[in-house]
């Protein structure tokens, strides 16, 4: 009977309508405007309506550079970006970004990335580990017949507490000066980038807005297999689907490039003497260690070395396009000397301690490095004795050989 009462939860959780076709047309959330999101079927009709984007991002910039921030996924790692962002405003010369994309935990930190250092006190209270301590919640024995390993309702509860009609209204302010929030999911059933413009959804108002909005983080956030896919229910030619998103990072660890790059028209200078910087939530290379023979240590291990593997390839194609376009490219991460024990970590001591120390590491202005410093840096942090102390990314760290190199 007990099994027979788990194929029946499974059966009841697992419905859903039809994906919507692979046809010309564009499937959209009910009651909003196409321009809620970019995916490849979209990208001609963005770039009718680039121009006027683009002179509302440069407008926003005043007379100075378009400055961009890019937030990757990582779990919980998402505490050393929140740290950085709040001991960078504390230092009081943290820029107004024109541009803030998100992916993953990267996606929560971003709206409060946007509004700035009034915001703070939401990015101290998300990441420093009391409110994420139940999050991850399994099903144990129905895990099997279900979406996922752990629950969604903590995961959502979180956002929802943070997604609020204040946050909607700041946001849509903001937007209105031309600034972009862009937050990236994966479409499951086609297996591609959607970037969803925040911006928008905000300005539409509203409880059906505010829900979109906690979606769309909820379900960047969401790692296949682990937490539950979000439905996102879609209309196109007055007939409603369902689409499955999951984790921006599963196809985009950070975009940059090629993903924003690309949609922008042919010969566009918007990214032309940008400064981008680059908050990776995570570590590009992790120390070897064994991996028990069990389900949710082999889940997480692969998740971290997947996380690993694409945000190092993220940086090194977003660098190229820098050097393309004479941008100022900056990147942080959680350096590979900090005894980080994954994107699962969810013990909140040990998060709030990687919340300080990012917080720290800005305020002693060793945050940022250059790609080329971290990237090289990577083989000779594998070699670092266990139990020294770890250093900031950034390369003016006193035990440094490279300490007076220009930042």
């Amino acid at each position: 009977m007990a099994l027979l009462a788990l194929l029946a939860a499974a059966c009841a959780s697992t419905s859903r309508k039809v994906a919507p076709p692979l046809l010309d047309g564009e499937a959209t959330p009910p009651g909003f405007p196409s321009s809620v999101r970019i995916i490849n079927d979209t990208r001609r009709a963005f770039e009718a309506r680039a121009p006027q984007i683009l002179a509302q991002v440069h407008a926003a910039a005043g007379n100075g550079p378009i400055n961009i921030l890019a937030l990757s996924g990582g779990g919980v790692g998402g505490a050393f970006g929140a740290g950085a962002l709040v001991g960078w405003t504390r230092m009081g010369n943290c820029p107004e970004f024109q541009i803030v994309t998100g992916v993953s935990a990267g996606a929560l930190i971003a709206p409060f990335a946007f509004l700035g250092a009034a915001w703070d006190e939401q990015l101290i209270d998300i990441f420093s580990g009391a409110r994420t301590r139940s999050l991850l919640q399994p099903h144990w024995m129905s895990a099997l017949f279900r979406a996922s390993v752990y629950r969604g309702k903590p995961l959502l509860d979180l956002v929802d507490h943070y997604v609020t009609d204040d946050v909607l209204k700041a946001v849509a302010r903001e937007s209105a000066k031309g600034r972009l929030l862009l937050v990236a999911t994966t479409d499951l059933d086609k297996e591609q980038t959607v970037i969803w413009n925040l911006g928008v959804i905000a300005a539409q108002g509203g409880e059906n807005a505010r829900r979109l909005f906690r979606d769309v983080i909820v379900a960047s956030a969401s790692i296949p297999g682990l937490f539950p896919p979000v439905m996102m229910r879609v209309a196109q030619s007055g007939v409603l689907f369902d689409e499955m998103h999951v984790d921006g990072g599963t196809t985009a660890a950070l975009f940059i490039a090629p993903e924003l790059a690309s949609l922008l028209p042919v010969g566009s200078n918007l990214l032309d003497g940008a400064n981008v910087y680059i908050i990776v939530n995570g570590q590009f290379g992790a120390g070897n260690e064994t991996t028990p023979l069990r389900t949710i240590p082999i889940l997480k291990r692969s998740v971290t070395a997947s996380l690993q593997s694409s945000s190092l390839a993220a940086v090194e194609i977003a660098l190229s396009l820098a050097q393309r376009n004479g941008m100022q490219l900056r990147v942080t991460e959680i350096p590979n000397d900090y005894p980080y024990l994954g994107p699962l970590d969810v013990q909140p001591s040990r998060m709030r301690t990687l919340f300080d120390f990012g917080v720290r590491c800005a305020r002693q202005g060793q945050l940022w490095a250059t790609p080329i410093e971290l990237l090289d840096r990577v083989e000779l942090a594998r070699r670092t004795p266990v139990g020294m102390e770890p250093e900031c990314p950034g390369p003016n760290s006193p035990s440094r050989s490279n300490g007076d190199h220009d930042r």
